[in-house]
């Protein structure tokens, strides 16, 4: 949601800046712009809406000389997407321009009181506040902008990620951060980086500070990075070391992020386990659980929180948690969660799951548990990412980069890692017979090769999806642990076809959904072998009964539901609690190929943000 990139040194800005930007498309935007402090000292700024594309075209006949800049792709919150309110925003005299991720919650206060002082406003956003109340604190004070930046940050209520350009000063950038991920890359000769995430920064460097809340920073050409707080306290960041490939940021040949992202995941999933299962493939060790065994093993009550399709990892995570450890899960929207005083025990064990570990309701949720004096256990993909650094443990699932706005490996890397965690966790408390724990792990580890026996699927499912085109409305039902990839499957196909689509419990269709079923309504049915499958086929049955159209995910082998399916789709035999690694990579690819069909734009669609940091 929104993208940030900044630099500052002896090369050409304007070319970082456009090639960051894109490397940022994929959270979502709706406009973009930049600014740059030029070789003849102005500070020009740029802005369109629409594509960076659109940006490139607009700076075409430009001057964009300069080696300082900041630039930024806009989700349009107060405003509707323009250019006008798209940033870079000037300051009244034209003498700062400044770039806002997050919101400003107190900002028409704060207007109010500068309009009453004489300052008009050309935009309507909350950023255009900030930039014109730090110029006004700086000119009325006489102060420098660092000082002004940390005057005005006191009065702001809300998230910020900023970065601001003072064309006195083209030697410096400031930027700050509050509930909104900011980062800054260290290079070799002296100059500066910054940026939303690190895939901007991974071409240059791979050596950055992870800004906290409440730090400024300032980047000065030749002299060292300097951090404070807004009360002007002196900093110590640390200097990190990232792992992040070039070939992790492009597409490798594939038409769009989205499948070349499904087709990593027996890799990730293999990366995912590396280190944390044993090579005769029957102990898992995971040092989160080792460092804190006394904790997770005599959790009261685990509530894990989440939002979206981390969500849904997390109803899987709560059936092998229970299951396998014998402790009672709830599972939150962290949205809700936030907001719903709920009560939550000094004993208690949180569990926060986050692709991009910047989710701003998680991170709430996060706060709340730790008042609480709950004990905060953090799931993320992000190296260095906000939710690592506010719980007291956590475990990374290594997939790689994500960059496609519907999540695929991620998905499965986090219930990969509930998977180990239940597991580590159940032979600590010695809820799990030995015989049975080691049969898990082993089969645990059989997941990515009999996942790229399911990707073997594609060609099937491309030929299929064009029937599912006409589509306005899908049903999708499983039951167990594959009720939560039914809820997935829906929100792939919902995010990026533009399908209506629900996922149910297939039991609890006929409490209503069955009302909607007819000859027009594709199901999707989840209907591999377990104990449940009996129960799924009179499911099927009823689907059929009243002229609905079924498409089966089954287990190889099963002839039974032929009978009454119109397209089978068959999958490598698993452990049932590890299904469905292996029943969400068909769906995953039938809302690609459907997307596709329909000529959307699978890695960016229209008003989804792949990390949202702003409620």
């Amino acid at each position: 949601m929104c993208g940030i990139v900044g630099y500052i040194g002896e090369k050409k800005a304007y070319p970082i800046l456009i090639k960051g930007l894109q490397c940022l498309e994929y959270r979502g935007y709706d406009s973009a712009g930049i600014a740059l402090i030029s070789e003849s000292g102005s500070l020009n700024v740029y802005k369109a809406k629409g594509k960076v594309a659109d940006l490139k075209v607009f700076c075409e006949d430009k001057d964009v000389t300069g080696t300082a800049g900041i630039a930024h792709t806009r989700w349009a919150t107060h405003g509707e997407p323009n250019s006008t309110n798209a940033h870079p925003h000037y300051s009244a005299s034209g003498r700062l321009a400044l770039i806002h991720n997050g919101i400003i919650e107190n900002y028409l206060t704060l207007k109010e009181k500068l309009i009453a002082r004489g300052i008009s406003f050309k935009s309507v956003t909350d950023t255009e506040v900030l930039v014109q109340l730090i110029e006004h604190i700086m000119i009325s004070n006489d102060i420098t902008l660092l000082e002004a930046v940390q005057v005005a940050l006191h009065q702001v209520i809300g998230a910020y990620a900023i970065a601001i350009l003072d064309r006195r000063h083209p030697d410096t950038i400031v930027c700050a951060r509050q509930s909104s991920p900011l980062v800054v890359g260290l290079g070799a000769e002296g100059d500066y980086y910054l940026a939303s995430d690190a895939s901007p920064i991974a071409e240059y460097t791979d050596r950055v500070v992870y800004l906290n809340d409440g730090d400024i920073a300032v980047l000065q050409l030749g002299k060292a990075l300097k951090v404070v707080n807004i009360d002007n306290e002196t900093q110590h960041p640390n200097v990190k070391q990232i792992d992040v490939t070039l070939g992790q940021l492009e597409k490798g040949g594939y038409p769009f992020f989205m499948l070349k992202e499904i087709f990593e995941q027996p890799a990730c999933l293999r990366d995912c386990m590396r280190g944390r299962i044993n090579v005769d493939a029957d102990r898992i060790t995971l040092s989160a659980v080792i460092d804190y065994c006394e904790k997770l093993v005599s959790a009261r009550r685990i509530v894990i929180v989440a939002c979206g399709t981390s969500w849904h990892a997390g109803l899987i995570g709560k059936q092998l948690i229970e299951s396998l450890c014998r402790i009672p899960v709830e599972v939150e929207y962290a949205s809700e969660f936030r907001y719903r005083d709920p009560v939550i025990y000094p004993d208690d064990v949180v569990i926060a799951i986050s692709q991009s570990g910047e989710t701003a309701d998680t991170l709430a949720a996060i706060e709340l548990a730790r008042q609480a004096g709950a004990f905060v256990f953090g799931v993320c993909n992000a190296i260095g990412a906000s939710i690592p650094r506010q719980t007291q443990t956590g475990v990374y699932i290594h997939v790689g980069p994500e960059i496609g706005v519907a999540s695929t490996k991620a998905f499965t890397g986090q219930v990969t890692v509930l998977s180990m965690l239940a597991l580590c966790m159940a032979n600590e408390r010695h809820t799990i017979p030995v015989e049975l724990y080691k049969e898990m792990v082993r089969e645990l580890t059989l997941i990515p090769a009999k996942m790229e026996k399911a990707l073997k699927t594609n060609e099937q499912i491309e030929r299929l999806a064009p029937i599912f085109t006409y589509a306005r409305n899908c049903l999708y039902l499983g039951r167990g642990y594959n009720y939560p990839v039914a809820l997935e499957g829906a929100l792939k196909l919902k995010e990026i076809s533009y399908i209506h689509a629900e996922g149910y419990p297939a039991a609890e269709m006929k409490h209503g959904p069955i009302a909607l079923i007819d000859s027009e309504m594709p199901v999707f049915v989840i209907a591999t072998r377990d104990r449940l499958y009996e129960k799924v086929i009179s499911n099927i049955q009823e689907v059929r009964a009243r002229g609905g159209r079924v498409t089966a995910i089954v287990t190889e082998g099963d002839t039974q539901i032929q009978k009454f399916a119109d397209h089978i789709i068959t999958l490598p035999d698993t452990l049932e609690c590890f299904q469905p690694l292996i029943a969400s990579i068909p769906l995953q690819l039938l809302a690609y190929h459907i997307a596709v069909c329909k000529g959307k734009d699978v890695d960016r669609p229209r008003n989804l943000a792949k990390s949202v940091t702003v409620e």
